[in-house]
C-alpha cells in the first residue's frame, strides 16, 4: 500500500506529557494524518518554528519552563500564518477569551473528544490549504503562465478558457480535498482529472471507475471490498478500489447517477476518512483523494432532492467546469489535425490532407458529442479515405444523417424560446430579410456555398438560385 504525506507541512504537537502527545497523534492518524512534529519542552518551540514550516499547532497551556499562555502571543506575532489550537485542562472562560484575543484558532478542554479534535484540526488544515491555493491562483492569473505545461500534453487546445482551467488545476493540484469536474459528454473530464493527479505528485495510482448503473451492493463491494464469507460467493478477501487508490486518486465518473444509499456511503468516507469492507466491523483508513465527474446538472439534482445536499457541498471544495467544444471552436482545426494523425497511425494509412472548407464546415456545427464526436467523425473519414485530400462527404453525411435537427436550428431554438432574430421598429420585407440572412450565411462560410447552404438548411442548388436572383 502506497502512503503519501498528509498534510504537506507537519502538525506540531506541544505538550510536556508524552501520554498526551501519543493520544493526539493516534487520534489524528486514524483520520489519515501522518505528518507530525512532537515537542515536550516548550523552550524548543520558537527555535523549531524558525527552522521548520508547520501547518497547524496543538498547544498545551500548562507547561513548565515556558507556559502556553506566554508562547501563544509570541507565535501569533512572529508566525501569524500558523493556526494555533489551544488545549488545556482548565475549563476557564476567562482563559479561553484571552487565548482567542491573542489569536488562537480554537480552544479545547481536556479530555478532548476524539471526533472534535479531528474536526478542528482538519478544519485548520483545510483553511491553510485554501490560503495557499488562493495565493497560488493569484500568482498564476497575474503571471498568465503555466508552471507545468507538460502535465496537460494529452489535452489538445488553443482555447483561452482551457488555459484558465489549467491555471486553476495547477493551483489546486496539491490539495487533498475532493474535486468536482462537470461538463457535457465527450469534453475530456477524465483527461483533466488525470492532469490534476499528475500535478499532485501523489505516490499512489490514478484509479478510475464509472459508477453509473452500479446498485448499492455492487458499489460498496467495488469501492470498499469485502472479507471472506461476507456473502455467498465471497470465497476470498477482496480489496476495494479505495484501498488500491491509497496514496493516490480515486476518480468516480457519472457521480450524478449514484443511488441515495450509495451517496450516504460516499459521504461517510469523505467525512470520516475511513470505511468498512463488506462483512467487516473493523474500519480501515483511507488517504486517497476523491475526484468525481458528471455530465448532469448536479446543482439541479440537489435542488430536486435526488442528490444529497451535504454530499454535494463536500464534493464542491474544488469545481472545474469544462466548456463544450462549440464554446471553443478555435480548437477544432488543431483537433482535426491531431485526430487525422492519430487515425492514420492507428489505421496504418498515410495521413490525408484536409480540404480548406472542412474547418469552415465544422465551425458551423454544434457538436452535441463534443471532442469524442469529432474524433469519431475523423476516424470514420480516414477509414474510407483512398488518397489525396480527405473527402467532405463523410463529415456532411454524419451531420445530416445523425443530427437532422442541425438542418433547421432555428426551429429547435424557437421551441426553446430563444430569439434568433431581432427586429428594428420597422420590419424588413421578406426579400430584404432573405438577402440579409443569405449574406450572413455566406460570410460565416467564407464564401463557400455548400457550407452556407448547410447552415441555412437548404440545398446548394437552392442557395445558388437565390444568389442569382439577388444579384439581378
Amino acid at each position: 500500500m502506497t502512503m503519501s504525506t498528509y498534510p504537506d507541512f507537519p502538525v506540531m504537537l506541544v505538550d510536556d506529557e508524552a501520554q498526551a502527545l501519543d493520544s493526539f497523534e493516534i487520534a489524528l492518524r486514524s483520520a489519515g494524518m501522518n505528518h507530525f512534529i512532537r515537542c515536550q519542552d516548550s523552550r524548543d518551540v520558537m527555535p523549531m518554528l524558525s527552522r521548520q514550516e508547520i501547518e497547524v499547532m496543538l498547544l498545551d497551556l500548562r507547561m513548565p519552563h515556558v507556559s502556553g499562555e506566554a508562547l501563544l502571543p509570541l507565535i501569533t506575532t512572529d508566525f501569524p500564518e500558523i493556526l494555533v489550537i489551544v488545549i488545556t485542562g482548565a475549563n476557564d472562560v476567562d482563559t479561553a477569551v484571552t487565548c482567542m484575543k491573542h489569536g488562537a484558532f480554537d480552544y479545547m478542554v481536556k479530555p478532548v473528544e476524539k471526533r472534535r479534535l479531528i474536526g478542528v484540526v482538519r478544519r485548520a488544515v483545510e483553511l491553510r490549504e485554501l490560503q495557499r491555493e488562493n495565493r497560488l491562483l493569484k500568482t498564476h492569473v497575474l503571471s498568465d503562465k503555466l508552471e507545468h505545461p507538460q502535465a496537460f500534453s494529452e489535452i489538445v487546445t488553443n482555447s483561452a478558457s482551457m488555459r484558465s482551467i489549467f491555471q486553476y488545476v495547477e493551483a489546486i493540484s496539491s490539495s487533498p480535498r475532493p474535486v468536482l469536474i462537470t461538463g457535457e459528454t465527450g469534453v475530456g473530464k477524465e483527461l483533466v482529472a488525470k492532469a490534476v493527479h499528475t500535478l499532485s505528485r501523489r505516490k499512489g495510482d490514478f484509479i478510475p471507475v464509472n459508477v453509473a448503473g452500479l446498485d448499492d451492493n455492487v458499489f460498496a463491494d467495488t469501492l470498499f471490498g469485502h472479507k471472506k464469507g461476507a456473502y455467498t460467493g465471497a470465497d476470498q478477501v477482496r480489496s476495494g478500489l479505495i484501498e488500491k487508490a491509497s496514496g493516490g486518486t480515486l476518480f468516480l465518473d457519472e457521480i450524478g447517477d449514484l443511488s441515495p444509499s450509495s451517496q450516504v456511503k460516499l459521504l461517510r468516507l469523505l467525512q470520516d476518512g475511513d470505511f468498512f469492507p463488506l462483512g467487516s466491523d473493523v474500519a480501515k483508513g483511507s488517504n486517497a483523494r476523491i475526484m468525481v465527474a458528471t455530465n448532469q446538472d448536479l446543482g439541479g439534482l440537489k435542488s430536486s432532492g435526488k442528490f444529497r445536499k451535504d454530499l454535494y457541498y463536500r464534493l464542491c471544495d474544488h469545481h472545474i467546469h469544462i466548456p463544450a467544444l462549440r464554446e471553443r471552436l478555435e480548437d477544432v482545426p488543431i483537433l482535426v489535425e491531431h485526430f487525422l494523425e492519430k487515425a492514420s497511425e492507428t489505421l496504418r494509412k498515410k495521413k490525408p490532407t484536409p480540404p480548406d472548407e472542412l474547418s469552415i464546415l465544422l465551425s458551423t456545427y454544434h457538436f452535441p458529442g463534443n471532442i469524442r464526436e469529432l474524433e469519431s467523425m475523423v476516424f470514420n473519414a480516414v477509414s474510407s479515405h483512398k488518397s489525396g485530400k480527405i473527402s467532405m462527404d463523410r463529415f456532411k453525411s454524419h451531420i445530416y444523417e445523425k443530427h437532422p435537427g442541425f438542418e433547421t436550428p432555428s426551429e429547435k431554438m424557437l421551441q426553446e424560446k430563444k430569439a434568433l432574430i431581432s427586429f428594428s421598429e420597422q420590419l424588413p420585407t421578406l426579400k430584404q430579410a432573405e438577402q440579409r440572412l443569405i449574406d450572413e450565411a455566406m460570410k460565416r462560410a467564407d464564401g463557400n456555398q455548400s457550407i452556407a447552404a448547410l447552415s441555412l438548411g437548404i440545398t446548394r442548388q437552392a442557395l445558388n438560385r437565390r444568389l442569382k436572383l439577388i444579384r439581378q
